[in-house]
């Protein structure tokens, strides 16, 4: 079996066992490159295969998607209900610790199992795990269909919540840097060029640039949510408390009285068919997943979503 590793000579595809032992053996079919990722590579070599979003079909043929958190279910965050703040963190995340999906093949925990709604490709259920981290922010925040949204980077985290804004009923614009991201946001539904005030502003660059924008166009009293990985500290503009924010904070993705926020991101894609074709920009096959990852890493290439397919 073929499988994508950060080796001493970098992101490699390597020949691997087959995968063994208890749980549910996918089939893969998508797996997206992560801006997590690209950042992990650059920490030398790592022990398990890359890849936390993943599409693929069980062993029984039906198409699903791979929700990425493998939870203990006994810590005290488990127990209250908050299974994306588990207590063992990244030690039981594929991709990450465990083997993720840039591979032939994966074997997950059967409760990892996301179905895939009619309407939803395995080819494009890798946009599930990125997207259901903002179904899970915006859950947290409250957010309805009457806030005025405005996000703030429009990577594939950004396009995202823009997604989520558009599928909640939100009139929503962003501030996008690049042509590519400017096209995918209108696609999507999104106005550009974000002005005046608003209910609801999303950092999705997690820069110190960025929340001070975020600031800027927030209401007094509105809500800050914060769904991108700050790989460096961030710093608040000065007074930026005289609009009296609430800010919010989002870990990946977890579970509701409803149902799932990776089952919600799953209906979505299926809801706004015209998002996966915006957001994903570049296929691969497996063997060719260095130059994969070099054109994610090139936002000026017009590279938004890039996507391995065994």
């Amino acid at each position: 079996m073929q499988a994508v590793r950060n080796t001493e000579s970098g992101v490699t595809v390597v020949d691997l066992p087959e995968p063994d032992g208890e749980g549910q053996l996918v089939e893969v079919v998508s797996s997206g490159i992560c801006g997590s990722d690209l950042h992990m590579i650059g920490w030398g070599p790592l022990p398990a295969t890359l890849g936390h979003e993943i599409g693929g079909r069980s062993s029984d043929g039906s198409p699903v998607a791979i929700w990425s958190l493998l939870p203990c279910g006994h810590c005290d965050r488990c127990r209250a209900g908050e299974l994306q703040q588990c207590r063992t963190g990244t030690s039981t995340l594929y991709g990450v610790s465990l083997d993720g999906g840039m591979a032939d093949r994966i074997l997950v925990d059967p409760r990892c199992l996301i179905p895939l709604p009619a309407g939803l490709t395995p080819a494009d259920a890798c946009l599930v795990e990125p997207i259901a981290c903002s179904v899970h922010a915006f859950r947290r925040a409250g957010v309805s269909g009457s806030d005025r949204v405005a996000v703030v980077g429009a990577g594939s985290i950004g396009l995202g919540a823009v997604s989520v804004a558009a599928w909640r009923g939100c009139s929503v614009d962003v501030a996008a840097r690049h042509a590519a991201q400017r096209a995918a946001a209108e696609a999507i539904g999104a106005g550009l060029a974000p002005e005046g005030e608003y209910d609801v502003v999303v950092d999705a660059a997690g820069t110190s640039g960025s929340i001070e924008r975020c600031i800027e166009l927030l209401r007094p009293g509105g809500k800050v949510i914060l769904v991108s990985t700050a790989w460096e500290p961030m710093q608040f503009p000065t007074f930026f408390m005289n609009k009296e924010p609430t800010i919010y904070t989002a870990t990946m993705h977890g579970e509701h009285s409803g149902g799932s926020d990776m089952a919600d991101a799953a209906q979505l894609l299926a809801d706004l068919p015209q998002v996966a074709p915006a957001v994903i920009t570049h296929r691969f096959p497996l063997a060719k997943a260095a130059d994969a990852f070099g054109v994610a890493a090139d936002r000026s290439a017009g590279a938004i979503k890039v996507v391995l397919e065994p």
